[in-house]
């Protein structure tokens, strides 16, 4: 057994979300396990920017209202206890509502040393595009 201390609380990069966004690692899985697990917490109106994960990614919600879109598709909003996945390579993005703040739960997998990335980024979510 290893006891994990609790890791200092990132502001999410302004390259890759709009608005207030911060995270905590929970876990970082060491070979051969790749498991990903993040604390996410978005403020009203923030949102992170079309994106696509290697090996998928499910995010549980656990408080507030949020919203999840896949490329092409509508978008969803979402309240604690949903769960969402996305396969992998499918371009999608998520964030808090315009008037709540959103905290979820991410989880994937990471890619195999020298494999590509684990996330391609894309552009921002444009204000139009969050709005749909």
């Amino acid at each position: 057994m290893k006891v994990q201390p609790k890791q200092p609380t990132v502001k999410a990069p302004a390259e890759t979300f709009t608005g207030d966004a911060w995270f905590d690692v929970l876990a970082r899985g060491d070979e051969p396990s790749r498991i990903r697990v993040n604390t996410v917490r978005f403020a009203p109106g923030a949102r992170n920017a079309w994106h696509a994960h290697s090996n998928g990614q499910t995010l549980h919600v656990t408080d507030g209202r949020g919203l999840v879109q896949s490329r092409g598709g509508e978008v969803v909003e979402l309240g604690p206890g949903d769960t969402v996945y996305t396969p992998p390579g499918e371009w999608h993005w998520h964030g808090a509502t315009t008037d709540n703040f959103m905290t979820h739960i991410a989880i994937w997998q990471g890619v195999a040393e020298g494999a590509g990335p684990e996330t391609e980024w894309g552009d921002l979510v444009t204000d139009d595009e969050y709005r749909q």
